[in-house]
């Protein structure tokens, strides 16, 4: 499945600020009966963002129309428990492009690298300074640039590094999966057979 290309962006952010999010948490095991990477979206966070009856929760991040973007901001240890790819399918469904912690279950990040997410760890400092600017402005800016694997608090100019590995960084740059980047070199692998 080809994904979107990604190399920068400048977005808003949405604070989940909340240690210790499981993928359950993400999205409920009773929603994991889809086989396609579609609707996902619709139940990410399903039991934070909605009550018993299906009214949505107010205070939810989600649910607040002061936030808007394309960048999720997670607390620490963002995509523990169980190895569901679905989480990642939820997050990139619902719209969101990158999820930034400081620290992702591996796991997670690397389901989330499979399919066109890109999760930017952070230091803790980096992150507690986000998350401030977003709530005195919740229109404050992030800019994204994955060619220079960096990230920026567009209002303070605070900017950090990130990393990632190389081959990914190749796949979220062109767009590709994994078969969409064997196929890319299919040239290189058709003469290395012939020798």
């Amino acid at each position: 499945m080809a994904l979107q290309k990604f190399s920068t962006l400048t977005s808003g952010g949405v604070p989940v600020e909340i240690e210790n999010v499981d993928t359950d948490q993400i999205i409920p095991a009773r929603f994991l009966k889809a086989v396609e990477r579609k609707g996902f979206g619709d139940n990410l966070f399903r039991d934070w963002r909605y009550d018993n009856q299906n009214n949505p929760i107010a205070e939810f991040p989600l649910n607040n129309p002061a936030y808007d973007g394309e960048i999720m901001f997670a607390s620490k240890n963002f995509g523990c428990g169980s190895s569901r790819e679905h989480a990642a399918w939820s997050i990139y469904d619902y719209g969101f492009k990158v999820v930034v912690s400081s620290f992702f279950a591996d796991i997670f990040k690397n389901n989330a690298l499979n399919n066109g997410l890109l999760p930017i760890q952070v230091s803790e400092v980096f992150l507690a300074e986000a998350f401030s600017e977003i709530a005195k402005n919740s229109a404050t800016t992030f800019s994204v640039d994955l060619p220079a694997q960096s990230i920026k608090i567009d209002s303070t100019g605070r900017t950090e590094s990130f990393t990632i590995d190389g081959y990914k960084k190749e796949c979220l740059l062109n767009g590709y999966d994994d078969v969409d980047y064997l196929r890319s070199i299919i040239d290189t692998i058709e003469n290395f057979e012939n020798k």
